[in-house]
C-alpha cells in the first residue's frame, strides 16, 4: 500500500509541472500568431488610437514574458481572458463546451470498450477458427475507417434515409431527458468509438492468447477448475493490463477526434469553440481551448496510470 501511495504521489507531484510546461508551450506558440488581437476585436476600420488603447488596456504592448506572467496570474483565478467585441469570457465559453466534449469522449470510449472486450475475448477463445477470422476482418475494417467518414455514412443512413437518429439539434441534459440525450449522442459517439474498438479488439485478443498459453492456466484447468472461472477470475484480469496502457495513449486521440465529430454533428463542444475562434480570429479563445484540452489529456492519462497501478500488482511492489 505504501508503494502504491508513493507512486500516486509521484504522479500528483508531476501534474503541476506538466501543466506549467503545457501553458508555456501553448502561450508562446500562440504569441507567434500574426493575427492582431486588437484588429480582430475592433475590426479593420478601427483607428490607430483605438487600437493602441485596446493594446494598453489588455497588456498587448508588454513583453511576452510579462504577458505570460499576467496570463498565469489570471489562470490561477480561473480567468483565461476575453474575446470578441463584447469581451465575452473564455472561461465561461469553455465551461459550457468542455462538458459536451467529455460526454462525447466517454460515450465513445464506453462503446469502444464494450465492443472490444466482447469481440477480443471471443476471438481469443476461438483462436484461428471462423469466429476469430470474422472478428479479425471486422476489427481491421474498423481500424481503417476514419471517424469523420463513418460519421457522414451514419448521417446518410440513420438521419436522412431512416430518420431514426438526429444529426443536429439541441443536446438535452442527461439528467432531464436521458432518452433525448442518448438519441442525440448515439451517432457521434458510435462514429468516434468504432476505430478505437477495432484497435482495442486486436490488443485484447493478443493479450488474451498470451495469457491462455501460460502454465498457470493449464495448471488451473488440470486441477478441475471450470474454464469460465479461470478466464473470468485470472486470465481476463491479467490480459487487461496491456489494453489499459494502450487505452491511456488512445484517449488523447479520442479527444482530438471528438473535436472533429462535434463540428460534423453540430454539437456545442470544444470543437465548435475552436472553429469559432479560428474563423473569427479570436486568439484568446483558441489559446484557452487548446490549453484546456491539453490539461484534460494530462489529467486523464494520470488517472489511467493510477488505474494501471491498481490492475497490475507487480507495479505496487517496485
Amino acid at each position: 500500500m505504501n508503494n502504491l501511495l508513493r507512486l500516486i504521489g509521484r504522479r500528483l507531484v508531476a501534474l503541476p509541472i506538466m501543466i506549467i510546461g503545457v501553458t508555456i508551450l501553448v502561450f508562446f506558440l500562440m504569441s507567434l500568431s500574426p493575427i492582431d488581437q486588437a484588429y480582430s476585436v475592433l475590426g479593420e476600420g478601427a483607428s490607430e488610437a483605438q487600437v493602441q488603447q485596446y493594446r494598453d488596456e489588455h497588456g498587448l504592448n508588454d513583453p511576452v514574458v510579462v504577458q505570460y506572467g499576467n496570463f498565469m496570474a489570471g489562470l490561477v483565478h480561473g480567468d483565461l481572458g476575453t474575446y470578441g467585441a463584447n469581451n465575452a469570457s473564455v472561461a465561461e465559453r469553455i465551461s459550457q463546451a468542455l462538458p459536451v466534449t467529455m460526454q462525447l469522449t466517454f460515450a465513445g470510449l464506453i462503446i469502444a470498450v464494450i465492443i472490444a472486450v466482447i469481440l477480443g475475448v471471443i476471438s481469443a477463445l476461438y483462436r484461428d477458427k471462423w469466429p476469430d477470422q470474422i472478428i479479425r476482418v471486422f476489427s481491421v475494417a474498423c481500424i481503417a475507417t476514419p471517424s469523420f467518414w463513418l460519421a457522414v455514412l451514419l448521417i446518410l443512413l440513420f438521419s436522412v434515409n431512416l430518420g431514426t437518429f438526429p444529426a443536429s439539434g439541441p443536446l438535452p441534459a442527461f439528467a432531464e431527458n436521458p432518452l433525448g440525450w442518448i438519441t442525440r449522442m448515439a451517432l457521434p459517439s458510435f462514429a468516434l468509438g468504432v476505430p478505437l474498438a477495432g484497435q482495442l479488439t486486436r490488443v485484447i485478443r493478443t493479450s488474451m492468447v498470451e495469457e491462455l498459453d501460460k502454465d498457470y492456466v493449464r495448471t488451473a484447468l488440470g486441477a478441475g477448475i471450470p474454464k469460465n472461472v479461470v478466464i473470468a477470475r485470472n486470465v481476463l484480469r491479467n490480459a487487461l493490463i496491456t489494453p489499459v496502457t494502450v487505452l491511456g495513449m488512445r484517449i488523447g486521440y479520442l479527444i482530438g477526434g471528438a473535436v472533429v465529430i462535434e463540428v460534423i454533428f453540430n454539437l456545442p463542444g470544444m470543437g465548435m469553440a475552436i472553429v469559432s475562434g479560428i474563423q473569427s480570429n479570436y486568439v484568446m479563445l483558441v489559446q484557452g481551448v487548446v490549453l484546456v484540452v491539453a490539461i484534460t489529456f494530462i489529467i486523464i492519462n494520470i488517472i489511467v496510470d493510477m488505474l494501471y497501478i491498481l490492475i497490475d500488482p507487480r507495479i505496487r511492489t517496485v
